[in-house]
């Protein structure tokens, strides 16, 4: 599917469509069953032109599972959703459970996991927080077998119907996608940068459910230990943007009636 915004925005990476499949794409590049890895280093893969697929037992990591819409797995997380909640604010270090988890994976987890799941993360100030976080996450068990992420280019527009399309974007690009979403709006806020991990804010977080409003594009890559674990991939620069199907179809449609033809666009992105 050839794609108008690429080109008005000048966009160097791929957009990227997010689809429920029941049917694995061949070639492919997945995750080993069992293995850890971050979801966004096959997102940014499939941004340069390959297609990733995940799994039920493929996707990567627990936060990942839950971003690609494979229910709750934080309670697969080592010693379960209560370590999970020390993990990302305080630590393990002071839980008897964690105390008992830690000796088992020492022999499987690199030093800097250990010290996260000891002394914590801290990007929220306590257990509880966690837990009230977990409690407003929109995860949901997706009906189809698979998660494939595929460069938009490659898209059969007559068979195959995307639930996202993400963008990676620098930030004069992130700023007029979030200008053209309100372009044809109601007034009210169309664009969102929830608290999340950086897989959830290019799945979860923008699927729609039937009924459901599908005006929300939701800003991604805010997660710290998402952009480190990408940095080396595209660099410091780049954010996600991601559009439930309908609405980018809305923004594409009306892309070239807007001011991405007009003087102050061409002159703001002629002079990066």
């Amino acid at each position: 599917m050839e794609c108008e915004l690429k080109k008005l925005l000048r966009l160097k990476y791929e957009p990227v469509a997010v689809i429920w499949s029941d049917e694995k794409p061949l070639n492919a590049i997945e995750f080993k069953q069992g293995k850890w890895g971050c979801v966004m280093w096959l997102f940014i893969s499939s941004a340069k032109g390959k297609t990733a697929v995940f799994s039920r037992e493929t996707y990567g990591c627990w936060g990942g599972g839950v971003g690609l819409g494979f229910g709750n797995l934080y309670s697969e997380f080592p010693g379960g959703v209560e370590c999970f909640c020390n993990f990302l604010s305080s630590g393990n270090a002071d839980d008897v459970v964690g105390q008992e988890v830690v000796q088992n994976l020492k022999p499987y987890v690199t030093p800097e996991f250990l010290d996260d799941f000891l002394e914590g993360e801290r990007y929220l100030a306590s257990p509880k927080n966690v837990k009230m976080f977990i409690e407003n996450l929109p995860i949901v068990e997706i009906p189809s077998r698979y998660v494939v992420f595929k460069p938009l280019s490659k898209v059969e527009s007559n068979e195959e119907r995307p639930k996202v399309v993400v963008f990676l974007v620098e930030p004069h690009q992130l700023a007029s996608l979030i200008v053209l979403s309100h372009y044809n709006g109601d007034g009210k806020c169309r664009v969102f940068a929830p608290f999340s991990a950086g897989c959830q804010t290019i799945g979860i977080w923008a699927y729609t459910k039937e009924g459901e409003d599908f005006h929300k594009a939701i800003i991604g890559l805010t997660d710290i230990s998402a952009r480190l674990n990408v940095k080396k991939q595209i660099g410091d620069y780049y954010f996600t943007l991601a559009f439930p199907w309908e609405f980018f179809l809305e923004i594409e449609e009306y892309a070239y009636d807007s001011f991405l033809t007009r003087n102050t666009w061409r002159k703001l992105i002629s002079e990066r």
